[in-house]
């Protein structure tokens, strides 16, 4: 599904040369649920980013279901992402002004795909979130929690192969985080395939596995249903 090989990331000004990552590795089979945890500064964004063909790797290759996607030019890149990826962030990132189901809608316009078959995903995935009653409301008049949910509905409204998550749970409260992880719990045991960067090592320790990364380099891939290193993703969370 995933698979990083040897990728660096190197921000760079007249003086200094920054890695954001270094030497990274790391493979995604299909259909797993992986939590990505670490430091604050530890490259988990970046890594997200370049994941996700928001921006490329300075070096090294990615592939994505078996192709080479890290040197693909911004158009092939932006076309891939809307096809094959759905994006989850921390900050929701809805349009103000349209309401619920405009925003879910927008990704697929950007494939040019018909009206009717826009509606149908559109409603199936606000179904599938509870928020259907609400397909009229604008993000200001829901809570965070909801504003969530329709984050969610518009990943899940493309059909992506592969879904990441940065700090999904981050602006919510307690009940409202259980409320979302238990939706993206539902939707792994769907099928979906999931990377979730996280600074939470209860929510890490929902995942199948659990990736930990320091300085741009993963340094510890505990085995499928293994906890790995609990005390120190709770102190990286402590010291972020």
């Amino acid at each position: 599904m995933l698979r990083m090989s040897g990728v660096s990331k190197v921000y760079r000004t007249e003086l200094v040369e920054t890695y954001a990552l270094r030497d990274f590795k790391l493979e995604v089979g299909r259909g797993e649920f992986v939590a990505v945890t670490g430091p604050s500064g530890s490259g988990k964004t970046t890594f997200l980013t370049i994941a996700g063909l928001l921006e490329a790797a300075s070096s090294g290759s990615y592939e994505l279901d078996g192709v080479e996607v890290g040197r693909l030019d911004d158009n092939a890149r932006s076309r891939i992402r809307n096809e094959k990826i759905g994006f989850i962030f921390q900050a929701f990132n809805l349009i103000p002004d349209l309401d619920v189901f405009d925003n879910v809608e927008v990704p697929l316009r950007y494939r040019r795909m018909k009206a009717d078959e826009r509606r149908r995903r559109v409603h199936a995935s606000l179904e599938r979130v509870g928020l259907m009653a609400r397909r009229h409301h604008h993000p200001a008049q829901l809570s965070g929690g909801q504003q969530q949910r329709v984050a969610i509905a518009r990943a899940l409204a493309g059909s992506p192969g592969l879904l990441l998550a940065d700090e999904p749970t981050g602006n919510l409260d307690s009940e409202m985080a259980r409320s979302v992880m238990e939706l993206i719990e539902e939707l792994h045991r769907d099928g979906a395939t999931i990377v979730m960067v996280t600074h939470d090592p209860q929510l890490a320790a929902r995942a199948g596995r659990n990736v930990h990364v320091i300085d741009g380099q993963v340094v510890d891939v505990p085995v499928a249903g293994q906890l790995g290193t609990a005390a120190g993703f709770a102190r990286d969370a402590i010291r972020a």
